[in-house]
């Protein structure tokens, strides 16, 4: 599914550590428009448990998220 999923701007967080990832995923949200999708990839296993956990709590959408090998990937769709 993620493969299809087509995204606005792409985010690669790779080497940032806690919280860095979570931090520039709201800062790149707050760059699109609404319905546009982010493309995030981290490799901080923290990111795993926090973004999701932030959009849980916003307007915003997890379409997809995987976890290969350390690296993290999630597609959010920007909410209202």
């Amino acid at each position: 599914m993620s493969n299809s999923i087509a995204s606005a701007a792409q985010l690669d967080a790779s080497e940032l550590m806690c919280p860095m990832p979570l931090l520039k995923t709201k800062l790149a949200l707050r760059n699109l428009s609404v319905g546009d999708v982010l493309h995030v990839i981290a490799t901080d296993s923290g990111s795993w448990r926090d973004i999701p956990r932030f959009l849980q709590l916003s307007t915003h959408e997890l379409l997809a998220a995987t976890d290969v090998d350390g690296r993290y990937e999630f597609w959010i769709k920007k909410g209202a």
